[in-house]
């Protein structure tokens, strides 16, 4: 008797717990939903999870939504681990350029291919700052101090192979040095490189605008340049092309979901991010931290997603950055 009603109650919690994935992100109901951002906490990836946690919140009260970090390696730790949550419609992974260039850098073994596309939301041009304090005034003193000794000039930024560090090499090689000498220093978040400036540890700062304008408006920091083709709003700093360089840039990012998911699931998941991205909580955050609204859903952005994996891989190549 005490076996049958065990029994009775394995089969009533495994209903349980069945019924409650049912009711999540892809059962299109007020579930669960976790996101997860696979990078340290205050980078970019950080930021837009937690930024798209209060527009997801504003558009659907009820459901339980969570935000988590597993940093390492330009995120593919985090997409090793997504891709253990096959078939789990209640999950998205924040991503975008940066790892497309890790995926080539690691040489990981698990690859965007072993997603679902869900999403790319905004495109963000980068921003070269020096402490406040820093003998380096305008991009013709980093240039001169480059080419003086490239090994001297330390620049930080994210994850080896990623947005960051391809700037600093096309920035190397369209100011005539080797990019292959830039004295590259990789951070699992914009935290930690942010630090390592503050501190005194590093020559340079390569970043996303919306991870370094504060610091630049509070005078932390100050801005060399962006990568965008003309000046921007949120920050007062040149571009690369009015400094000498030739270099214009856009990082962007966007959510994957776990791969093996029903069209029900991934349906709900692409209805609740357009939702997201239609509300006012996430324009009003777009506009404040300077990004670029780049919407695109379903087949296109598993087409841009294709072109990049090609594009990156040969940019990475060119600059040196894969052993």
């Amino acid at each position: 008797m005490r076996l049958r009603i065990l029994a009775t109650i394995a089969a009533l919690s495994v209903a349980a717990l069945t019924g409650c994935g049912q009711q999540g992100a892809g059962g299109g109901g007020t579930g669960s939903l976790r996101i997860m951002a696979p990078a340290a906490v205050g980078g970019g990836w950080d930021q837009t999870s937690r930024t798209a946690e209060q527009a997801l919140k504003s558009v659907d009260p009820q459901r339980k939504i969570e935000v988590f970090n597993v940093p390492g390696a330009g995120g593919t730790i985090g997409l090793a681990q997504l891709a253990g949550e096959k078939g789990n419609g209640n999950m998205l992974m924040t991503m975008g350029l940066v790892m497309v260039g890790a995926i080539e850098q690691n040489k990981s073994k698990v690859t965007l291919a072993d997603t679902t596309p869900i999403a790319k939301l905004t495109e963000e041009y980068e921003i070269v700052v020096v402490p406040a304090d820093s003998p380096l005034k305008t991009l013709a003193d980093l240039v001169a101090a480059w080419k003086a000794d490239p090994a001297k000039v330390s620049v930080a930024g994210g994850s080896a192979g990623g947005t960051d560090h391809i700037l600093a090499g096309l920035m190397a090689k369209a100011g005539g040095v080797d990019p292959k000498q830039v004295n590259y220093i990789a951070h699992s978040g914009g935290g930690e490189a942010l630090n390592a400036l503050l501190g005194g540890k590093v020559t340079i700062g390569v970043s996303g605008v919306g991870e370094f304008a504060e610091h630049v408006k509070s005078g932390k920091l100050r801005a060399l340049a962006v990568s965008a083709p003309d000046r921007i709003d949120s920050v007062d700093a040149p571009t690369l092309k009015e400094g000498g360089l030739d270099v214009e840039l856009a990082n962007w990012r966007g959510f994957v979901a776990p791969a093996g998911l029903s069209d029900a699931d991934k349906k709900a998941l692409t209805d609740l991010v357009t939702k997201m991205h239609d509300s006012k909580a996430w324009k009003d955050a777009v506009a404040k931290n300077g990004w670029i609204d780049a919407f695109q859903t379903g087949q296109q952005f598993a087409d841009y997603l294709n072109a990049e994996q090609v594009r990156v891989k040969a940019v990475i190549a060119e600059m040196g950055l894969v052993s």
